[in-house]
């Protein structure tokens, strides 16, 4: 199948008409010029990688829109599904947390989110994109371990990363803030919310020394089964230095440009959210995204909990970016597929899979049409098809 009269988004130049062969869902010839026989007319449009989502928190509210509201999880995986291949994401990482005490606690149970994992897992081959397992552990659960070793030998698992959302540090370093956030989300006095935070931080400090060997046995046991490891919101320069010691090579969301700049200096990569990159701003009040960018230490751009924010973050981010919009996407395709050791996609090369967005970039942008594997997975009718979309559909 040949699509073309397209601008083709390659890893460090844009071909500004070229046309695609796509055979056996794999990208099979690129030309530099367009192909009259195509089957798929591009009119101009972009051609882009297929976008990489190593982090989307989605999933929880597609089972449960509302508090106690829940819906069939193959449903929810569904209509996730749809969401994603929408926006123009190709492989997605969902992010699924064991916390049991946060917001979120009822729906963060060891139970409840194995089963989310075991879901993803089970309905994989059934969805319209490839889907991963993201498994967040909060360090200051003590069955954090035994969950980590049942699921990674399983192989339920794909990467890790590793949470300690304990007040006062990290994300919620703003005890003001915080114990505000949980007096509105659970109906309790900004007293009482005050003192669970207290009461959390005293635990936390009373197991500071097994905390680190539950982070060293755990990543052990990643790095045993070639699963990567990635830390969470990283404040300081000292947690960056003991995360990396410990093998993780991702820091995801650095909460400041110091741990942003360590985390580079160690040769550690840096996620953060494309809500925060198209906002301008973390809406937690720490580092902004552009900023990150605008600095040279943004490596990796996920949907965080917004998915059809990707395009239009990548189209303000190639505005300041040194290479434009290839250097741009490669924050959401090439990087992320390298970082996770996906060798098989990441950009438009010949002989890799065939992930491909077609989007317009006026404005904020939109997603045109969505080709995951060769197939055609979304399509909003804009496009000159020269053959019925059915065949398409079958690669």
């Amino acid at each position: 199948m040949w699509l073309s009269d397209f601008r083709i988004v390659l890893k460090d130049r844009i071909i500004e008409s070229g046309a695609l062969r796509l055979e056996d869902g794999l990208i099979a010839e690129i030309r530099e010029t367009p192909f009259a026989g195509a089957d798929l007319h591009g009119q101009g449009m972009l051609l882009m990688p297929g976008m990489i989502d190593m982090h989307g928190d989605m999933i929880e509210r597609e089972i449960e829109p509302r508090p106690n509201v829940r819906m069939p999880m193959e449903m929810g995986l569904r209509d996730l599904d749809v969401k994603l291949a929408t926006s123009g994401i190709t492989t997605a990482y969902a992010s699924l947390s064991f916390s049991p005490g946060s917001t979120y606690g009822h729906m963060r149970s060891y139970e409840f989110t194995g089963e989310m994992i075991r879901a993803v897992r089970a309905h994989r081959h059934d969805m319209l994109i490839d889907h991963r397992v993201h498994a967040r552990f909060e360090v200051t659960f003590p069955a954090a371990l035994s969950v980590v070793e049942d699921l990674i030998g399983d192989g339920a698992v794909d990467l890790v990363s590793l949470c300690d959302h304990t007040p006062g540090q990290g994300q919620y370093r703003d005890l003001a803030l915080q114990a505000a956030n949980i007096a509105k989300a659970k109906g309790v006095s900004l007293e009482a919310a005050a003192e669970q935070l207290q009461q959390r931080i005293r635990e936390r400090r009373g197991s500071a020394g097994d905390l680190t060997a539950t982070l060293r046995a755990i990543t052990q046991y990643c790095a045993l089964h070639g699963v990567p490891v990635a830390s969470h919101d990283d404040d300081t320069v000292e947690k960056v230095a003991l995360m990396h010691s410990l093998g993780a090579n991702i820091s995801e969301f650095p909460v400041t440009l110091e741990a942003a700049r360590e985390a580079r200096k160690l040769g550690m990569l840096t996620a953060m959210g494309a809500p925060n990159a198209l906002r301008g701003q973390s809406y937690s009040g720490n580092l902004s995204a552009r900023e990150a960018h605008a600095a040279g230490l943004l490596d990796l751009l996920t949907a965080d909990y917004h998915p059809s924010a990707m395009l239009p973050a990548l189209l303000v981010l190639a505005k300041t970016d040194p290479e434009g919009l290839s250097g741009a996407a490669r924050l959401a395709s090439f990087n992320p597929a390298r970082a996770l050791g996906l060798e098989d996609r990441g950009e438009i090369r010949e002989g890799l899979r065939a992930d491909l967005v077609v989007a317009e970039d006026r404005g904020v942008g939109r997603v045109r049409a969505t080709f995951a594997g060769g197939r055609l997975v979304h399509s909003d009718g804009t496009l000159a098809f020269e053959r019925r979309q059915e065949a398409l559909l079958s690669g």
